[in-house]
């Protein structure tokens, strides 16, 4: 919910105000004794409801994944390491900018 406010005096000024409304879906006592098998489900247009954990066991590329087998896991560190290596037979051209 967003506001608005002005106020006029001997010199006009300007006022904001934010405010949050909502109200949690369940407190953290209700949260820290949900079964482990269960999860709040919410999907847009419907009302947050609980609904059973999928097995991720069960579903037909679960081989592709690292919980199955620990070469499918994803190295974000070599992903972000692209830095140029250049070796002793490459050619590149250099080009100055600023002339």
């Amino acid at each position: 919910m967003f506001n608005t406010g002005v106020s006029k005096g001997s010199q006009e000024s300007h006022s904001v105000n934010y405010q949050r409304t909502g109200h949690e879906l369940a407190s953290v006592d209700e949260l820290a004794v949900l079964d482990g098998g269960k999860c709040i489900l919410q999907l847009r247009g419907v009302r947050p409801f609980l609904s059973d954990k999928y097995d991720l066991t069960k579903h037909p590329n679960f081989q592709y994944t690292a919980d199955c087998d620990e070469k499918n896991r994803f190295d974000i560190e070599k992903f972000l390491d692209h830095r140029l290596k250049l070796r002793a037979k490459d050619e590149f051209e250099v080009i100055d900018a600023d002339g």
